[in-house]
């Protein structure tokens, strides 16, 4: 019992320190690819102190209740994955708390909020089957959906499944809204003038859904690292490869329309995933 309590108190101190620090490095990262020299990699704290202090405004009650949802299902979502629970019973969490953050924008009459979170239910519906497949790989390769179960398999789970892995990161560009894939509000605030989604949090609010963005940085940064869970080396330089090619793929490339989106999430995705599933299946 002491253990869990340690486990889970480490976690949510620890996960909202790195997914910033993560953030910070991405903003730098962006800056030299743009030629700039950009932010010190500890202003994610600096901004999310500054709103912190804000005077909470929210469009309407609802509005409250659906950040502190969203904040709550995300840390509730790592949690269980640091105490290697159920892996479908962490992505149904995860996704409970995105469609708490799309009920927020959609009580609002703002057409930009509307707009915005019509693009992520529709970005929600391009990645949540992948995640879905991803969980069924493992599934079919170690015999259980317990994440204690796959951190234990004895052999990198990558050389069994290439395609699915492949699949989880397209999940990460269009879960971490970096393009072609950022519909419904983009990462990085100087892409655009009006935030979409997010348009109408501010202040305190804001920053709760910044830190549960953290939260999801972390939880998908966890599940790729579940690859190559034999070797901690093996798990940072698969989890630093992934992360580097997504922050070259944001920088490289022009947001796509959702027709795009959902066209490679599922022609692609679905395709690969299918393929690998099948492999397993036959081998």
């Amino acid at each position: 019992m002491i253990d869990t309590i340690l486990v889970v108190a480490a976690t949510l101190v620890a996960a909202p320190l790195l997914g910033g620090l993560i953030s910070g490095l991405d903003r730098i990262a962006t800056a030299r690819l743009q030629s700039r020299v950009g932010p010190p990699v500890v202003q994610p704290f600096h901004d999310v102190i500054k709103l912190l202090n804000k005077e909470p405004v929210a469009v309407n009650v609802w509005q409250v209740f659906c950040a502190y949802a969203y904040l709550s299902a995300s840390m509730i979502a790592v949690v269980l994955f640091a105490l290697g629970s159920d892996l479908l019973l962490v992505l149904f969490t995860q996704a409970v708390g995105a469609v708490f953050l799309v009920v927020g924008a959609l009580s609002s009459t703002s057409p930009y909020s509307l707009v915005g979170a019509h693009r992520e239910l529709l970005q929600t519906l391009s990645y949540e089957p992948l995640l879905v497949l991803v969980a069924v790989g493992i599934y079919l390769q170690t015999g259980s959906f317990k994440i204690a179960d796959t951190r234990a398999w004895g052999a990198p789970l990558l050389l069994k499944l290439p395609f699915l892995y492949a699949a989880l990161g397209l999940v990460l560009t269009i879960k971490l809204r970096k393009s072609p894939f950022d519909l419904s509000t983009s990462h990085h605030g100087h892409q655009e003038i009006v935030k979409g989604l997010l348009t109408d949090y501010s202040g305190p609010f804001l920053a709760f859904v910044e830190i549960g963005h953290w939260f999801d940085v972390i939880l998908l940064l966890w599940l790729c690292s579940l690859f190559w869970a034999t070797s901690w080396t093996g798990m940072i330089l698969l989890v630093a490869v992934t992360y580097a090619l997504e922050v070259v793929t944001d920088n490289v490339t022009a947001r796509m329309n959702w027709r795009w989106m959902l066209g490679y999430a599922w022609a692609m995705g679905l395709t690969l995933s299918v393929v690998n599933l099948i492999w397993l299946h036959v081998r």
